[in-house]
């Protein structure tokens, strides 16, 4: 939201006030508070008509500093409110400073300030004015400056407080959720506020109030409603956020790396569950609005099998419930007879099953007299039950603050979970109005974005009551802050064009770098039926991602529908995510550990690389593995090496205009390529082929299976060695630690402290200095 009229004038129909000049400050020794008139006061009489701004700062955790910004501090506290972690740790406050770990919230002040009202003007001669700075081991982070703060009263009686924090030169601005315009933020007016608006949209389904920035801290603006960003937009050197109502509060949190920025925030706001092994492999849905019944879902899972191409988990999406009847839970009878005997024959074979839900309980539906008679239902505040036809006919909103509901919607899943099905798609969870009151008496601005964050997790304590610790999983569209807790999500209704496959890796790097560690999205877009090269770029990037999902709207997402290569290409990378299992599972494990994303942005990986910064189509698959989709049907795509020797990961032939015939075209074994960074990289590949990259020094464990996800991935595992670093490599693969050493040219091999026969595999060209010892490698191994 826009309050000013250039840097000089504010807009009509604004009045604002600003903190010129600090008056005094206090502590209760856990918190310091700040007292700012908003005009200068020489003497007693100047304190008449002075409205003061209250700013107090506390420390929540080392390197952690929350500040709230208030105006008239008497209104009712409403809920709700983003669940925030705290951490027991030292603190120290001094007049105008409190420093939490390395970070420092410095209110500024002249020599002369005092309370002492009669003495000279504390601005007068000393060139200060008033001002919040943030700083790390001494050096300014950013900070509020003139004019940074302000308390805004509009023309029609609202009231709105707003804050603006410095940015460098060269300063980018990341995250805000899943967003799928540009991946740098500077310059964008961002409003966090949940809504289905596809992925071509300014819209998002996964609004998160929260930014980092590549000068080392993050912002959490410390609102569930509705919060403003006009980031370097209305003041081009500033990030400013608002909100309505008379106080804000907001959380900045030094890194000093994006990677611990990131660790930091999610230890705030909650680590992501640690999903179990099978929902990583390949997910095929029935699509939305297509035709299907036991047969189809049979047909389909015979043909994946027929062709080798291994499948997980099935989804039975809307249909699977009548139409109108939207959410029942019950089975479709017309079409599913026998639900219990058909998930079982499912799992006989291998297979989970995941079905669709939302929250939305429509006017046929039995469930809704059910909820009208209990009070389960969200209401007006005439007491009518809040209705619309939109989505389902006559529908109303389950109410997840009253606790009566939540249990009556849980009975409903756990009646499903008992029957044999493995997962939800929560769907939905975004249109939630604001003109009706809750049973908790929530505000219902506040509640509108939150609300996904108790539906989903209502959906997911039953899965993880159910099926135990590790098991529990989730297709989630809407989320908030701390939703990451309840993996996975994906990203909602994008097309199958080019176009809306890149910008659903946008979305999905801009929702990595706010907090969430796991995230899919439907290979061949959701909308319209994909050109079978799109299909089949859509399947590399799909399959190296964190989770894997085939599914459409009007069409069926199975591959031989559109052409025998989409078949093979399917094949290959279904195959090749299931050997590389042992190193991706160790990368969900610091996931859940750390809040490090299994798909990482570039600029978490080499934040000192300034060549990273807007780099938004390509990323890092766990910490080792750079990959970077193709966005064209010629199979041309650019992208940047970072500095060192990089080892190509084959994942077939057709790499530019040559049959390289380099190594296994199934696991990429072999003398393999070395690309030199720093360096633009320009090549063609073939629908078999995508740039993929590992880094120099990795020690990748290989999995022994291409059948499936969730297999020992210890048993007959390949530690591939890439440009051995000298020292100790320690890798995790299950309950095992694998260290492999290498002093000059031995390289040794341990698998829990011990000496054992394992196949390790040296990769790639020797460095310079190595390269006459490269032959003895193989031979000095101490494998016994």
């Amino acid at each position: 939201m826009k309050f000013t009229d250039g840097y000089w004038q504010k807009r009509e129909g604004f009045a604002v006030l600003h903190p010129v000049q600090l008056h005094d400050t206090e502590s209760d020794g856990v918190t310091l508070t700040a007292y700012a008139t908003a005009r200068r006061v020489k003497s007693r009489s100047d304190t008449l008509d002075a409205p003061i701004i209250t700013v107090r700062a506390e420390a929540l955790a080392p390197d952690v500093i929350r500040v709230t910004v208030g105006h008239f501090l008497g209104g009712v506290e409403r809920g709700p409110n983003f669940a925030l972690n705290r951490e027991d740790h030292p603190v120290t406050i001094t007049e105008h400073e409190i420093t939490a770990g390395s970070l420092t919230a410095r209110f500024k002040a002249s020599p002369a300030a005092s309370p002492a009202v009669s003495r000279q003007d504390p601005g007068q001669g000393a060139g200060h004015e008033w001002g919040l700075d943030f700083l790390a081991d001494g050096r300014r982070l950013t900070g509020s400056g003139v004019k940074g703060m302000g308390i805004v009263d509009t023309r029609d009686g609202a009231h709105y407080v707003h804050e603006q924090l410095d940015l460098g030169v060269g300063e980018a601005v990341y995250g805000l959720g899943e967003r799928f315009g540009p991946f740098v933020k500077n310059g964008q007016s961002i409003d966090i506020w949940n809504e289905d608006g596809g992925t071509s949209s300014e819209q998002a389904y996964k609004n998160v109030p929260f930014y980092f920035t590549n000068k080392g801290y993050g912002v959490l603006v410390d609102h569930p409603g509705r919060v403003s960003f006009e980031v370097a937009s209305e003041m081009v050197s500033r990030t400013q956020f608002s909100v309505a109502g008379q106080t804000l509060s907001y959380v900045v949190i030094y890194g000093p790396t994006p990677a611990e920025i990131l660790r930091k925030y999610t230890a705030l706001t909650g680590r992501p569950a640690l999903p179990p092994a099978w929902s990583f492999g390949l997910w095929l849905s029935t699509s939305f609005t297509t035709p299907y019944d036991e047969e189809t879902v049979t047909r389909f899972v015979d043909g994946m099998a027929e062709r080798d191409l291994p499948l997980s988990v099935f989804h039975f999406d809307t249909f699977w419930m009548r139409e109108f009847h939207w959410c029942d839970f019950e089975w479709d009878p017309r079409i599913f007879p026998d639900p219990p005997g058909m998930l079982k024959r499912l799992h006989d074979r291998g297979l989970r099953t995941c079905l669709w839900i939302n929250p939305y309980i429509a006017q046929r539906s039995a469930l809704f007299a059910e909820g009208r008679e209990n009070g389960y239902l969200v209401v007006r505040a005439d007491g009518d039950v809040w209705q619309w036809d939109r989505w389902q006919a006559g529908m109303a909103l389950v109410d997840f603050t009253n606790p009566a509901a939540r249990e009556w919607f849980a009975g409903k899943l756990r009646t499903l979970v008992d029957m044999g099905v493995d997962a939800f798609k929560s769907d939905f969870g975004e249109r939630i109005p604001t003109d009706v009151v809750w049973h908790d008496g929530s505000d219902p601005a506040r509640m509108h974005n939150y609300y996904t964050q108790l539906y989903n997790q209502v959906v997911f304590d039953v899965l993880r009551e159910a099926r135990g610790e590790g098991e529990a999983v989730l297709f989630a569209r809407s989320a908030t802050v701390g939703g990451q807790q309840f993996p996975v999500h994906w990203g909602g209704d994008n097309s199958a064009t080019y176009e809306s496959m890149a910008e659903s890796l946008r979305g999905g790097l801009s929702l990595m770098s706010s907090g969430f560690g796991f995230w899919s999205h439907d290979i061949g877009g959701f909308e319209g039926r994909p050109d079978p090269a799109v299909f089949k770029r859509w399947i590399a990037f799909g399959l190296l991602s964190s989770h894997s999902r085939l599914h459409g709207n009007h069409s069926y997402r199975v591959p031989w529908l559109f052409d025998d290569e989409s078949v093979e290409v399917l094949r290959k990378f279904t195959h090749l995510k299931h050997a590389l299992m042992p190193y991706l599972y160790g990368a969900a494990r610091v996931a859940h550990a750390t809040g490090l994303p299994v798909m990482r942005p570039m600029i978490v990986g080499f934040p000192g690389d300034p060549a990273v910064t807007h780099l938004d189509r390509q990323y890092l698959l766990g910490p080792d593995l750079l990959v970077a989709p193709v966005f064209a049907e010629s199979g041309e795509v650019t992208y940047y090496v970072p500095a060192g020797r990089w080892t190509r990961f084959e994942t077939g032939t057709g790499v530019g205009d040559a049959e390289t015939g380099v190594g296994d075209a199934e696991t990429g074994v072999g003398d393999a390529e070395i690309v030199e960074g720093p360096a633009w990289v320009t090549e063609t590949h073939g629908f078999d082929s995508v740039p993929l990259l590992v880094r120099p020094g990795a020690v990748l464990p290989i999995g022994s299976r291409t059948d499936r996800p969730d297999y020992d991935h210890r048993d007959g595992v390949t530690l591939r060695l890439y440009e051995p670093a000298e020292g100790e490599t320690t890798v995790v693969v299950g309950d095992s630690t694998f260290t492999v050493t290498r002093n000059g040219t031995a390289v040794r091999a341990f698998r829990d402290g011990a000496a054992l026969p394992w196949r390790v595999e040296i990769v790639g060209g020797a460095s310079a200095d190595l390269a006459a010892a490269e032959s003895l490698w193989t031979t000095e191994l101490e494998m016994s």
